[in-house]
């Protein structure tokens, strides 16, 4: 396996050429304004790379074989670095990180390195709706209205188990960060100054009408699951992240896993987060081949359980394993999480209650895969369980818009990982 490979220009490419050419001016334009953060370098092997511990022998090929993969990605796409981890069959496998925290400061990355996870947030707030439904404590079934009397009633009940699986009729964040073209649109939840408490982020999605009668269609709603944190708070009868810190991430020893805020929600917000890689987002046309930029100070605080957790790939890893056994969830409360939903038509909507539920191609065969991916600003993440291989991957990236490269990176792992024991 060769280091890089030459793309090859195809006739489909030649249409977009003056588009490119466009966008190249304007990142040389940018870069002349002095806007553009240095590149990761041009060299592959010379990216720094730092791994947590040896990986066992049984396990020396694959993981050669993505390292060299990750490298490529960093310098193809651009990115200021990668961190991945692998579990298998209960075990912490292997984590690395290569590039950089910081692109001016040439600052490396670490295995513990935070990074801003974004939707991989609902999965760990899920555990948290888990736990108090084995307790006796949440109705997945009952209106959101018994929990949280103080919100504004809609034109039908809304259920917690609806607003987990994205059928409950809400909308989010102004049409999705996918659509933004400056990244301080569409996040008004993100622009409040400060969020004390769960409800506190409630002003700027309570008084909007549903989308849909609940139960008919599906639509990704991050705003529904500010309002699942809120269940959370209210059903345990305890601030959302006491809880979280206590029975969920202290629990499974995730020490590096937390709301994205120095000091807690009532700190001043930005970006010097304890240990938290350093944010960039692309200079032009969301794509980060063209430049990187410093990304803007967007307050994440008030996103809390839907997108505003930080944490490390193997903190992930680590909550990923306990998926599979019964360290913290019982077996069929993980099962009622993890399976497929259907809408009233009966159609399939490919999300359980916090995970989304897909099959891919692995070694071969379509196998299932459950898990979340996560864009925001200033991050890209993707957490994938394996459940009939024993196979847990999460790899994280500190820049916007680079979902689709961490995506290929970590179903390249397990396609390297996959069946080596």
């Amino acid at each position: 396996m060769t280091l890089r490979e030459t793309d090859a220009t195809s006739t489909s490419m030649r249409g977009t050429v003056g588009r490119l050419m466009l966008a190249s001016a304007a990142a040389l334009i940018l870069a002349a304004c002095g806007h553009l953060v240095p590149s990761p370098g041009d060299d592959p092997l010379a990216l720094p790379a730092e791994s947590l511990a040896p990986p066992a022998a049984r396990y020396a090929d694959a993981v050669e074989q993505v390292r060299l993969l990750a490298r490529n990605l960093i310098i193809d796409e651009n990115l200021p670095g990668v961190s991945i981890a692998v579990g298998i069959d209960g075990d912490l496998a292997w984590a690395e990180a290569f590039g950089w925290a910081d692109l001016r400061k040439r600052v490396p990355l670490k295995p513990g390195t935070r990074f801003r996870i974004g939707g991989v947030s609902k999965p760990l707030t899920a555990a948290a709706v888990g736990l108090l439904h084995q307790r006796g404590l949440i109705d997945l079934d009952a209106p959101v209205r018994k929990y949280l009397p103080g919100f504004p009633e809609k034109r039908w009940p809304v259920t917690t188990r609806q607003l987990m699986g994205h059928v409950a009729g809400f909308g989010h964040y102004g049409g999705g960060e996918a659509s933004q073209i400056n990244p301080d649109d569409g996040l008004p939840i993100a622009q409040r100054p400060n969020c004390t408490t769960v409800t506190d982020a409630f002003d700027a999605f309570a008084d909007e009408g549903l989308l849909f009668e609940p139960g008919t269609s599906c639509s990704y709603s991050s705003y529904g699951w500010v309002l699942v944190s809120a269940v959370v708070a209210a059903a345990a009868g305890e601030p959302f992240l006491d809880f979280m810190d206590r029975e969920v991430f202290a629990a499974l020893k995730m020490q590096d896993t937390r709301l994205d805020a120095p000091g807690g929600p009532r700190g001043r917000h930005g970006h010097s987060v304890s240990k938290r890689a350093n944010l960039y987002f692309p200079a032009f046309a969301m794509n980060t081949r063209l430049g990187l930029q410093d990304a803007p100070n967007i307050d994440h605080t008030c996103l809390w359980g839907a997108d505003g957790f930080i944490s490390t790939p193997t903190d992930l890893v680590r909550f990923g394993l306990a998926m599979s056994r019964d360290d913290l969830l019982k077996p069929d409360t993980i099962e009622l999480l993890r399976t497929e939903g259907r809408l009233e038509s009966g159609q399939p909507t490919g999300y359980g209650l916090g995970w989304f539920v897909r099959r891919v191609p692995l070694k071969g065969r379509q196998v299932r895969v459950i898990g979340h991916g996560g864009s925001v600003v200033g991050g890209s993440t993707s957490f994938m369980t394996f459940p009939d291989r024993g196979l847990v991957i999460a790899v994280t990236s500190n820049v916007s818009f680079a979902e689709e490269a961490v995506r290929s990176l970590a179903l390249a792992a397990a396609e390297a990982f996959a069946g080596r024991e």
